[in-house]
This record gives C-alpha cells, structure tokens and sequence, in this order.
C-alpha cells in the first residue's frame, strides 16, 4: 500500500468530505451543497448521505456547472459488537451488486425501524406517520431516519428545533428509541471494497454516540481486512481521542480524513469547519473505482 503522509494538525485548506443533503438527513440540496462549498473557496466537495447514492446525479450536475471536484461518497451505518459505527465509503462503483443489496437492506431495515419508533411516539405526542413523511423532501430516494421524527415532531411545536428533539425524546437513551438494524462493520469492509471503494471510518472518537468506542483491537482487525482511514479531523473527536487516532493512523498507514459532519440547519456544524488535505483526496481518488468527478 501506498505510503501516506499522516499530518499532525488538522489542514486549513482542502476538502470537506463528509456532507449531507436532502436525500438523506439534510436539508438542502446538493446544489445547494455544492454552491456554498464553492463559495467558501473549497478545493472540493464530497457528497455523503446515509446508505444511498441517490444525491449523486444532483451533486454531479451542481459539480460541473460550479466547476468544483467532487468526490462521491455514502455514510453507511454498521455494527460492530453492539457499538454503533459509521463508516464513509467514498469513490466505489455504485452498480456492485454486493453493495446495493446491502443499501436496499439497511434502508428497508431503517424504514420499519422508522415506523415503529413513530407508532411509540404518536401515544405520547401529536405526530403520525404521514406528518413524519411530510418531512421527507426527496421522496422514496431519501433514506428516513431520526431526523425525520425531529423535524415531525418541531413542526407540531413540541419543540423549537431538530437539536431540541435530538436532547429529548428522539435521543438514542430515550425510552423510545430503537436501534438501527445494521450491517457488520467487516460486512461493510468487504462489501465496499468489492466494489473498488475506500472505507473511513467516520467520527471514531465520538462519546457522545457510543457509550463505548471501538478499540484500538477492533480497528485493527478492520485494517487486516482492507479499511483504508479514519476520520480524525470532525467536531465530535476531542484531543485525546485525536491523538490517540493520529497513532493509530502512523502505527497502520491509514489515511486520515476531515469532514464537517454538514448537514443544513439540520446541525449546527458549519461547512468546511474541518477538511481533507489536497494529498489524500489525491490518494481516495486513486484507489477508487470511479473517477474523480470534474
């Protein structure tokens, strides 16, 4: 494998690689994504919503009208001894077989996940089904999830803001919540590299989603199986724990990656508070599949 640089800081110039849209959690467009990435002088942009690839024709288009890179990507959820994991996949074939079945899966698995926390909620407070798909802006191509039932349930006035509901009711210690049916963070490793992808592990040092955090065992084992990097420069990794994947990343040459964790108003993380460096873009583009888009 290629040697990577590992920087020691996060870069002040660059990519940021982890997005949101409409087709999933997000409350804007990719062209919107795409506009305001340009206007913040990015080198580039990634596009990565949850479990689909539906956003990318829209991104491809906003890309090469604004004349901004973009590299194509999908968060895609996954388990990994009952710790929650997000994994970003970035540049692989859409068309493998492998990884659509397991889009198609998560999403259908997400969907009755969806109903059913939404069946709970509906005894307690005014929101049904149909309010929570009134938030849905893509249709059958969005991937529903939480966010949904936030936004449901601040458009009923229960409360001011999607954040306010995620502090609440629609927190992962509410008596309401259900956990995500989920692929196997090897399943996801294997699936993506099938399909000529590169896998990151997203957000890694994050407490606030895990009570419990993967290993430095656990990821090891992921990196004999082909897992390429780790998101180290985002909001939710505090100094030690960046610390502590810098090491990781020297120890195993992992690349090492930056994202925003953008997600619209839906978040308040700002576009471009956290970025890849221009060389490991250079080397995710390499070992995919798929062009870089231009």
């Amino acid at each position: 494998m290629t040697r990577v640089d590992i920087p020691s800081a996060p870069p002040r110039s660059g990519w940021d690689l982890h997005c949101h849209t409409v087709f999933s959690d997000g409350t804007e467009t990719p062209a919107t994504l795409v506009a305001q990435a340009k206007a913040l002088g990015l080198a580039g942009v990634g596009i990565s919503d949850h479990d689909t690839t539906s956003g990318w024709p829209s991104a491809q288009e906003a890309a090469h009208a604004a004349g901004l890179p973009l590299l194509r990507g999908t968060e895609i959820t996954a388990e990994d001894e009952r710790i929650s994991v997000h994994m970003l996949a970035f540049q692989y074939d859409p068309r493998n077989r492998h990884i659509c079945e397991l889009f198609a899966n998560t999403r259908a698995s997400r969907l009755k996940r969806v109903r059913r926390m939404v069946d709970l909620l509906s005894q307690d407070y005014p929101i049904t089904w149909d309010s929570v798909l009134e938030q849905v802006k893509e249709g059958g191509k969005t991937t529903i999830g939480r966010p949904h039932i936030a936004d449901a349930l601040v458009a009923a006035g229960v409360y001011e803001t999607r954040s306010d509901a995620f502090a609440d009711v629609v927190s992962t210690s509410s008596k309401y919540y259900i956990p995500t049916p989920s692929p196997s963070t090897h399943e996801v490793v294997k699936a993506v590299g099938e399909a000529g992808g590169v896998t990151v592990i997203a957000h890694p040092g994050d407490l606030s989603r895990n009570p419990r955090l993967l290993s430095d065992e656990q990821i090891l084992r992921l990196v004999d199986e082909g897992l390429d990097g780790l998101e180290v420069w985002h909001r939710g990794n505090p100094p030690e724990q960046r610390e502590r994947l810098l090491g990781l990343a020297r120890r195993c040459n992992l690349l090492v990656t930056g994202g925003s964790d953008w997600h619209g108003k839906g978040k308040p993380n700002a576009l471009g508070e956290n970025l890849t460096d221009e060389a490991t873009v250079a080397e995710i583009v390499r070992r995919g599949a798929i062009p870089l888009w231009r």
